[in-house]
């Protein structure tokens, strides 16, 4: 303990870091932790599972007193890290015993206006925050210290007039702590517009790249959904996590893995917060071993123990890309992640492909038996609609574009072995003699995005 005390830490939370059996301060906590008990404004760059919670945490709470009005503001993107950021407060604060309390949307008003009125640490999303402050059921203006927690998530959910309508409801005179996965140019401006001569600190990624695996399967896309049964059946994993890019691929994806045998449970934006809290539950216990998500997963949450991360549909980004894997192969332990890339995907990796530091290899896509997928209506009960070998995802035509596989701009090992895809041509590009295929078109891949719902 004594490498925590060295950072400024009080004895109520070294004693509830030491119950814990904390040893020694993550890198971050190590940077942030002097700096936030200065006072100092920060601006830390810092992934998922980095300890970036006691980092903004600890100031926060050596600097909170009992029945002292809201004293300090957490803004974060989603409900479930707000439940989680809350969570860890209160076990860091227990010998002290402050009033820390969540604040999100899909649940009871009520319930929270009474909490509320006795708070002193307040952990919430932009747009539940803001509800109260039209409501005069929050008020903000003793807080003293301000944490925007995963900004850059905020950025891309589109909570910047939120946010910006929240902090003009705090003191001028206060401290503000800005966290981010990315440091970009247009979190740059955030913080130029709301930090004061912030101190600018970063730590590594928490993902273990030595221990990290990455591969993809080229596959029609009418094979898809085979190809994971295929390999969810063949591996012998811990927890998986199949990340989709809607909703409703989300829905396809879970209800026909249950089908086809294996226990999957699915968490989107599109669930209730009490049935979202119920899935992680049932996850974090392990009674359900397969996870399938939207990107609201992706991002904050501290789920242990992710051995496999599969990317049903690829993300649109490698910045998107990079918080997925980010839930596996941490503290030590191996993980890998598996990319199902069909035609429809083909501009979505190459994207992904565009961060250079990514080592992801080729594998030789096996045969695989299809399996029979239905098609759920929505709205109906999830009564079947439709039962077929149609297999590229909800609503996904047979075939997609056409096409066999054969390579990702490159012909596939025959050893299975794989190997990095080529990025001088892209895909499809003209040394893709092995399959024949072209890329889609850029006014058919215009036409597939207004058709997707995101």
């Amino acid at each position: 303990m004594e490498n925590f005390r060295k950072l400024g830490l009080n004895e109520d939370i070294i004693k509830a870091l030491e119950e814990s059996k904390f040893e020694v301060p993550s890198e971050i906590q190590e940077k942030t932790i002097p700096l936030v008990l200065q006072g100092k404004d920060v601006i830390a760059g810092s992934a998922t599972g980095s300890g970036k919670t006691l980092a903004f945490g600890a100031g926060i709470l050596q600097n909170t007193q009992r029945y002292g009005g809201i004293q300090s503001l957490i803004l974060t993107p989603t409900r479930e890290l707000a439940e989680q950021i809350t969570k860890a407060l209160k076990h860091f604060s227990k010998h002290n015993q402050l009033n820390i309390i969540p604040i999100y949307g899909g649940v009871s008003i009520t319930k929270q206006i009474r909490e509320l009125e006795k708070a002193e640490i307040v952990v919430g999303t932009p747009g539940r925050i803001l509800d109260h402050l039209q409501r005069q059921t929050i008020d903000l203006s003793l807080v003293k210290i301000l944490v925007l927690d995963e900004a850059d998530r905020m950025l891309d959910m589109g909570f910047i007039d939120d946010v910006d309508k929240i902090i003009t409801q705090c003191p001028k005179k206060r401290q503000t702590l800005l966290f981010s996965a990315t440091i970009s140019q247009d979190i740059a401006v955030l913080a130029k517009k709301y930090l004061q001569h912030p101190v600018e600190v970063s730590a590594e990624s928490y993902i273990e790249t030595a221990k990290l695996k990455q591969v993809y399967y080229d596959t029609p896309s009418y094979m898809k959904f085979s190809l994971l049964v295929h390999l969810l059946n063949g591996e012998k994993s811990g927890l998986v996590m199949v990340f989709c890019n809607t909703r409703r691929n989300a829905d396809f994806v879970e209800k026909n893995l249950n089908l086809n045998g294996i226990e999957a449970t699915a968490i989107h934006g599109g669930l209730t917060q009490d049935k979202r809290n119920r899935v992680l539950a049932h996850f974090h216990s392990q009674s359900v071993h397969v996870l399938v998500c939207t990107d609201v997963a992706a991002r904050g949450l501290d789920i242990k123990g992710v051995s496999h991360i599969y990317n049903y549909d690829l993300p649109p980004s490698s910045k998107d890309y990079i918080h997925r894997i980010g839930r596996t192969a941490r503290a030590g332990k191996e993980g890998k992640a598996i990319s199902l890339v069909s035609e429809r995907d083909y501009e979505n990796f190459n994207h992904v492909l565009e961060d250079h530091s990514l080592e992801i290899f080729a594998e030789h896509t096996p045969n695989v038996e299809k399996v029979q997928i239905k098609i759920f209506d929505r709205g109906r009960g999830d009564s079947p609609r439709r039962s077929g070998n149609r297999s590229g995802g909800y609503g996904e035509r047979s075939g997609g574009y056409g096409g066999r596989t054969g390579g990702y701009g490159s012909r596939p090992s025959s050893s299975g072995q794989g190997h990095r895809p080529r990025r001088s041509t892209g895909v499809g590009g003209s040394n893709n003699r092995s399959s024949g295929r072209s890329a889609p078109s850029s006014s058919r891949s215009e036409g597939y995005q207004k058709k997707r719902r995101y």
